[in-house]
């Protein structure tokens, strides 16, 4: 071998040398740097996640503070104390509320049991249970991100395609809930690309879902909904109308008339209405509860009738329901002439109002000298679509428009009934500001009566028994959602004895009794979402 090719190897092989040293040097600074960016890693995740469950743990505590501060008492009383005087403690307050709730119910609701339940059907019931009822029902957002795969090809060009990331859906969250004796109120935050109206469609999925009755959807402010669940029905009992024994010491003076106490609400609490200042318009089946309807109110109001405040005009179709009580009726008619004289002689007294009070006051003040004219319009549909005579027809219907349109601020108030709630059989249906929609036959009269979107919001007026007569819905009432409403039960007895409580001397009340006005009854329950 020649000195050349010694020398050669030789360099050769120190540059390998020097480049198996150069790469050591180099492995073990990537190696020292790997080491760092992993530990940097570990500290940084370990860090974030120490942060994120601190996050999520103070979140917790401030959310539910009474839970964790309930949990946080029991496990230091327990820790000092030992367990056996905690399940002492438990069970003696256990026993003391049983027997509360025996002795006096209404007061443990208010006190005790409303919380306790709310409590327990949070996390027993609504909180695990809640969000599949929601995805079952399609009350859910589906995630549609999706990300970029590139597939590299050696044989021809760069292919770029796209695949679907699996992702959760996003589910509503919920915030929390009242349960009252009746409705249990669980509040929702919606998330984006939600709104009520989804969940209005979806209330008889909910409703069955959570096996109850009925379910409605109350919106409270942006973003959070109610979703209310009716545990118990408290309209299945007849609810009684007020006794006249203790309206008779009552002045008619002090009768709220724009508060007249007509029954109770799906929620227990006492349903009042307006006799002054609207018109109602009341739609059923025969046999639905509309003389409950009717009478209940004018025994509310008994003693401002007796004192000459309020003046009733009957008008009776069938010649029947009014007819039992007309002694109470200033006016009365039964045929379509008779009908016609009687809205003529209200349109002239309203004229000679409007003459007296024109640019002097915007509403006329009810007195003995103007009273508050009541038209009590039996079975509407009669005489404005039924009647044969066309002109006769006619001019009903104009007049009754007229005292709608124009009544109010005079002091005229118009109450109708019918049977058919379609616009060819009362005409004049959107006059009337304030709809009740007893029990009726289809779906789509619930529309017609209450307006659209109403049976979506929860006026099943279809699904109303036979045997809950009085029961209906009303709507506009200062919600958005419909309330549904008992009238109370008036017997044939009481229309007797309102005839002569308002036209003749009626029997003095019992000594000692204290006399209040309206008589509702003892309050039961009050609405979760602050409904009366």
């Amino acid at each position: 071998m020649s000195p050349g090719t010694v020398m050669a190897l030789l360099v050769a092989g120190g540059g390998v040398a020097l480049a198996v040293w150069v790469l050591n040097k180099i492995g073990r600074a990537l190696t020292a740097v790997a080491e760092a960016l992993a530990t940097l890693a570990v500290v940084f995740v370990t860090v974030w996640l120490t942060v994120k469950l601190a996050f999520l743990l103070v979140r917790w505590v401030v959310v539910h503070w009474r839970t964790t501060l309930a949990a946080i008492s029991v496990g230091l009383w327990a820790w000092w104390w030992g367990w056996l005087p905690v399940a002492l403690t438990a069970a003696a307050l256990t026993a003391v509320g049983l027997v509360w709730r025996w002795r006096h119910r209404s007061s443990f609701e208010a006190w005790v049991g409303r919380w306790v339940r709310s409590w327990w059907l949070r996390w027993t019931v609504y909180a695990p249970r809640l969000p599949k009822w929601l995805h079952n029902c399609g009350l859910t957002i589906r995630n549609h991100e999706r990300t970029v795969v590139l597939t590299a090809n050696l044989l021809g060009r760069s292919k770029v395609r796209r695949q679907a990331k699996p992702a959760a859906d996003l589910t509503p969250r919920v915030l929390g809930v009242r349960s009252g004796s009746s409705w249990d109120e669980v509040r929702v935050r919606l998330v984006p690309g939600q709104k009520p109206e989804d969940f209005d469609d979806a209330a008889r999925a909910l409703a069955t879902a959570r096996g109850v009755a009925r379910c409605q959807v109350r919106e409270l402010r942006p973003k959070v909904i109610s979703i209310d669940f009716q545990r118990r029905n408290l309209l299945a009992d007849t609810v009684p109308c007020p006794d006249l024994a203790d309206l008779a010491a009552v002045r008619g003076e002090d009768v709220e008339l724009r508060r007249v106490w007509s029954g109770r609400t799906d929620y227990g609490t006492d349903w009042h209405q307006s006799l002054q200042g609207s018109h109602t318009l009341h739609a059923g089946v025969t046999g639905a509860g509309k003389g409950a309807q009717m009478w209940c109110p004018l025994v509310s109001i008994a003693p401002a009738i007796r004192d000459g405040l309020v003046r009733l005009s009957g008008i009776d179709p069938k010649g029947m329901e009014l007819a039992y009580g007309r002694r109470i009726f200033h006016r009365y008619a039964v045929t379509g002439r008779d009908t016609l004289a009687l809205l003529d002689d209200l349109i002239d007294g309203a004229d000679k109002r409007k003459a007296e009070f024109a640019g002097r006051l915007r509403s006329v003040p009810i007195s003995r000298d103007h009273p508050l004219e009541i038209v009590e319009f039996d079975e509407i549909g009669a005489l404005i679509r039924y009647i044969g005579d066309r002109k006769l027809r006619e001019a009903i219907t104009e007049r009754v428009a007229l005292l709608t349109t124009q009544g109010r601020a005079l002091g005229y108030t118009v109450r109708g009934y019918v049977q058919e709630p379609t616009k060819d059989t009362v005409p004049v249906r959107e006059l009337f500001p304030r709809r009740i929609c007893l029990r009726v036959a289809t779906k789509s009269h619930v529309a017609m009566v209450l307006g659209d979107q109403a049976y979506e919001r929860g006026a099943w007026a279809n699904r109303i028994g036979e045997q809950e007569p009085g029961v209906g819905y009303l709507f506009g009432h200062g919600i958005r959602e419909p309330l549904r409403i008992r009238g109370g039960w008036v017997p044939d007895q009481t229309i007797k004895d309102l005839e002569t409580f308002v036209t003749g001397d009626y029997p003095p009340s019992r000594p000692g009794t204290v006399h209040s006005f309206p008589a509702p009854g003892a309050r039961r329950d009050a609405a979760p979402g602050g409904v009366a």
